[in-house]
């Protein structure tokens, strides 16, 4: 059986005021009962004082002033009574008392002349009192002893009174705290059904939602987490329907790419195989099969290399390289496809500049941009060039071809993008995979990579390794 929230607050936080009210209230009563008693046992001992200071001056009106006290504290419902060391008594003007009964340590005290405070005794006298037992000294002698009784019924009735009073406050007060936690359990269970709305929303599919958000307490904080957490969804739902995109974009690339391929190998294997291929001419349809089998195979190990990068399969071997002798080789690898396309490839490093980096996996990085550059620069030139200083390796290509607007540039990172749909065949970084796996091991060798391009003007990397 569910219980609700709401209901679940109301009654933690009236249990928890109940058991605070009770506990405040009969703090609050025995404090009052423990100083009411208290001011009485204060009234009796300094009447007590002024009735001893009295009957120690020498004068024969000591039993009149005995009966003056008795009719004076008689109207404040006190007695007076004094005893001798035998406790007999001899003067009383309440109850008729022969003895008074006192305890071996109260005569104990009485003898060593202090005062005996009763707050409450129940047994002695005919009714529950207050008293006050104090000694009688006459020329340094203990002559007995004088007792101020104050019945207790009367301060239990003031004690009752102000216990009720204590109860209509306690009651109002709860009814009040009851009111104002109703309203704040139903302000704290409101902003959580907001959130409970919004997640089911969430769930559904539909992320254009904001919960308010406050740094005021847990729930606003988790309201604004809540909120990031709705937003990185959203950015990854829209980056997963891109990605879908250049899925569906890529698959179609990829189908046109093949069959093309595929298509040329298949025509000559048939050709060859029903003697349709003169024999002059049956070189160059091996040449042509075997070049349009590297193109795939092109493919496949660009695929399968991104691939492993992700998956952090790639261990990287780095050693320190004279940057000037690395361009050469590039230079070299690529002068052939830059040839192709009426381009130069220069080169500008200083002797002594070196970079710390897998060998592999630079010259990786540096064929594919340089592949990139020579594949949108036609009669142009490509420059490698490169410094080092004692913190970092800072390698620059650039070239003067078609450059890309500011929204290429963002786009040259996605695996699958391609700068240039037009082109069907590419035989140079086959499908938009090369500059993805630019990208991840540049940031695996700890460094940067960035490109500034301009359309019509050309394109510079610039690649920043540490060193």
């Amino acid at each position: 059986m569910k219980f609700r929230y709401l209901y679940q607050l109301l009654l933690s936080h009236t249990s928890v005021l109940i058991i605070a009210f009770m506990i405040l209230g009969l703090l609050f009563s025995h404090y009052v009962e423990n100083l009411v008693y208290e001011n009485k046992v204060t009234e009796l001992r300094t009447y007590g004082d002024k009735i001893l200071s009295d009957l120690e001056r020498p004068s024969p009106r000591r039993p009149l002033y005995l009966d003056e006290y008795s009719n004076l504290l008689h109207a404040r419902n006190i007695d007076v009574i004094t005893f001798n060391r035998q406790g007999e008594v001899s003067f009383s003007s309440g109850g008729v008392y022969p003895r008074i009964e006192l305890s071996k340590e109260e005569w104990q005290k009485i003898e060593s002349g202090e005062t005996v405070p009763l707050k409450k005794d129940f047994g002695r006298f005919d009714q529950a009192v207050s008293l006050v037992i104090m000694p009688r000294v006459v020329n340094e002698q203990l002559t007995g002893g004088l007792i101020l009784i104050s019945p207790i019924s009367g301060t239990r009735e003031m004690l009752s009174e102000i216990n009720q009073y204590l109860l209509y406050i306690v009651l109002l007060a709860l009814a009040i705290s009851v009111l104002v936690s109703l309203f704040l359990s139903k302000l704290h269970v409101k902003r959580i059904q907001r959130m409970r709305d919004a997640t089911s929303k969430v769930s559904s599919g539909d992320y254009d939602v904001h919960v308010p958000s406050s740094n005021f307490d847990e729930i606003g904080d988790l309201a604004e987490d809540f909120n990031e957490m709705v937003t990185k969804l959203r950015a990854s739902k829209e980056e997963i329907d891109a990605l879908e995109n250049r899925r569906r974009q890529f698959m179609a690339d990829v189908s046109h790419e093949l069959r093309t391929p595929l298509t040329t190998i298949r025509g000559v294997i048939e050709g060859i195989r029903n003697d349709m291929i003169p024999e002059e001419q049956k070189e160059k349809s091996f040449g042509l099969v075997s070049q349009e089998t590297m193109r795939l195979i092109r493919l496949v190990n660009e695929n399968l290399d991104y691939e492993k990068i992700r998956s952090n399969q790639v261990v990287l071997s780095k050693v320190t390289l004279p940057l000037l002798d690395l361009f050469e080789v590039i230079k070299e690898q690529l002068d052939l496809q830059a040839e192709e396309k009426e381009n130069t490839i220069t080169i500008v490093a200083d002797q002594d500049a070196v970079v710390h980096a897998d060998y592999d996996r630079l010259v990786q990085i540096l064929i594919n941009i340089t592949k990139n550059s020579i594949q949108f620069t036609t009669g142009g030139t490509i420059t490698l060039s490169g410094t080092s200083s004692e913190n970092e390796t800072v390698i620059e290509i650039q070239d003067n071809g078609i450059g890309m607007d500011p929204q290429e540039i963002k786009s040259i990172w996605r695996r699958f993008y391609k700068a240039d749909l037009s082109r069907t065949n590419n035989p140079y970084g086959e499908f938009g995979i090369g500059l993805s796996i630019v990208k991840q091991l540049v940031l695996m060798h700890e460094g940067s990579i960035d490109v500034f391009s301009e359309k019509g003007e050309g394109t510079r990397f610039v690649i920043r390794l540490p060193l």
